[in-house]
């Protein structure tokens, strides 16, 4: 018998997995995909040589992840690429916020009126960030914080509204940029704990970038794989899990899988009712004849680029895609061109480009037109660099990825008590009504992104059940 079977390998599942490993735990993981990497792949979507991520591409949260951190990866071939601006928020008139690793040069993008203010909010937290990010991605109860009163301090700022937050800017482009940092999560502007998105967000990208993985986001699923076989793990692609039965028999099973699908498979029958789906995503990948001509000389220096007029624009965008039921009008998309640091990806003078809005729940529609005209207000002349673009709507998305239910990409909708309490109101998130069934997924703390923490959190809490068991 085996000590735990993984099921799903996405970067929670393999993250999970290799804990567990490491522990000398026998571990099996399956996979329905032909290939692992749930969130984060990379295939050739549009044209042949272009390498497109199809869901994350940039990742902030990995490289600051405590998880990915403590593991060898690097030994397996992942390597981070950093621009020179972590990312950039351009504007209509050809101006643009920056999120640079220089806290005071992210700070002189927003204007004098705003500096001082900016500073003032990031700098207490920069210095204690490795142990604050430790703390904010371990909860609750996976450990004890290490440094209670740096966590209740961040709490104190970031549990209210982002538009809170946000009053201490006067100028507008502070308030945007931060604006954008919290749509990642798809989350309304007003909602409970979204300064602490916002705030995160930014001292990731000062204490250590937003870098992309070379070659694609697939090197880092491929780098947790490698090392899970190196530890003796077994590793099964092609093999759908429709009830525990196709299993074969371990101490433990953890979930790399959506509530609801876990209910399923397991016989939880309504245990997660309750659990609520957020905004789905509308996304487009791009094979281009070359850059992105950005009006805004800054966004053409940074992989990440934010697209959104200003804060009341974003924030329309996201009520009409969570709440109000339409596709936005005008809507706010996060982009990435990997090609600004890594030719790799595409052939030589060419490239990729990846940009995703946000829609209602398993919205049927056709967003394309309406994305490239917003596209063309900040970079006009767009659609002419245009060679072939791969278009993915919520179904699309859903089916890629069955995490994704509806096309929300984050597992789960990032609002409200849900943005902390997931997937229910419980001391212990990852464990399910079967003492032997854990979840591991971003549905579980802290949340979406390519991170690896929810896997690490749940691992902890099989490790500590089976060494219970005699």
């Amino acid at each position: 018998m085996l000590d735990v079977v993984v099921v799903g390998a996405g970067p929670n599942g393999l993250t999970a997995a290799v804990e567990l490993a490491r522990r000398g735990f026998s571990v099996a993981l399956f996979e329905a995909r032909d290939t692992v990497g749930g969130g984060a792949r990379t295939e050739e979507l549009t044209l042949p040589g272009f390498r497109h991520d199809p869901c994350s591409a940039a990742h902030p949260l990995g490289i600051n992840s405590p998880a990915f951190r403590a593991l060898p990866l690097e030994r397996y071939g992942l390597e981070w690429l950093h621009s020179e601006l972590a990312m950039a928020h351009p504007f209509p008139d050809g101006s643009a916020a920056v999120l640079s690793r220089s806290v005071a040069e992210t700070a002189a993008s927003f204007g004098p009126r705003d500096a001082g203010a900016y500073r003032r909010l990031v700098e207490p937290f920069l210095p204690k960030w490795d142990v604050l990010a430790r703390d904010f991605m371990s909860l609750p109860l996976t450990a004890l914080p290490r440094d209670p009163v740096t966590l209740a301090r961040f709490g104190l700022v970031g549990l209210p509204p982002s538009t809170w937050l946000t009053r201490r800017f006067r100028d507008e482009k502070a308030k945007t940029l931060f604006a954008g940092l919290v749509a990642h999560v798809m989350a309304p502007l007003g909602g409970l704990a979204t300064g602490a998105v916002g705030l995160v967000f930014a001292l990731a990208g000062h204490a250590r970038g937003w870098p992309v993985a070379r070659g694609g986001s697939q090197a880092i699923s491929d780098a947790l794989a490698a090392y899970l076989k190196d530890l003796g793990g077994a590793l099964h692609t092609d093999y759908e899990v429709k009830r525990l039965d196709d299993l074969p028999p371990a101490r433990a099973y953890v979930f790399d899988t959506s509530p609801t699908a876990l209910a399923r498979i397991a016989g939880l029958g309504r245990f997660y009712e309750r659990y609520r789906y957020g905004a789905g995503v509308y996304k487009i990948d791009y094979a281009l004849d070359g850059p992105v001509p950005w009006t805004a000389e800054e966004a053409r220096r940074a992989t990440t680029v934010q697209v959104g007029a200003d804060s009341a624009e974003i924030g329309a965008a996201l009520r009409a895609a969570s709440r109000e039921g339409r596709p936005p009008e005008k809507p706010f998309m996060i982009t990435v061109q990997p090609g600004v640091v890594d030719p790799t990806r595409a052939p030589a003078g060419k490239h990729v480009f990846w940009a995703y809005a946000h829609v209602p729940n398993g919205w049927t529609g056709d967003l394309t037109d309406t994305m490239e005209r917003q596209l063309e207000r900040f970079a006009p002349g767009f659609r002419d660099r245009v060679l072939a673009r791969a278009v993915a709507g919520p179904a699309e998305l859903a089916a890629r990825n069955a995490n994704y239910v509806g096309g929300d990409i984050g597992t789960g909708a990032a609002s409200g008590l849900q943005l902390l309490l997931r997937p229910r109101l419980s001391l212990h998130p990852y464990s399910t009504p079967h003492p032997a069934v854990f979840i591991c997924s971003s549905a579980t703390p802290p949340g979406p992104g390519v991170h690896g923490m929810s896997g690490h959190n749940a691992a902890k809490a099989v490790w500590r059940k089976l060494r219970q068991q005699p």
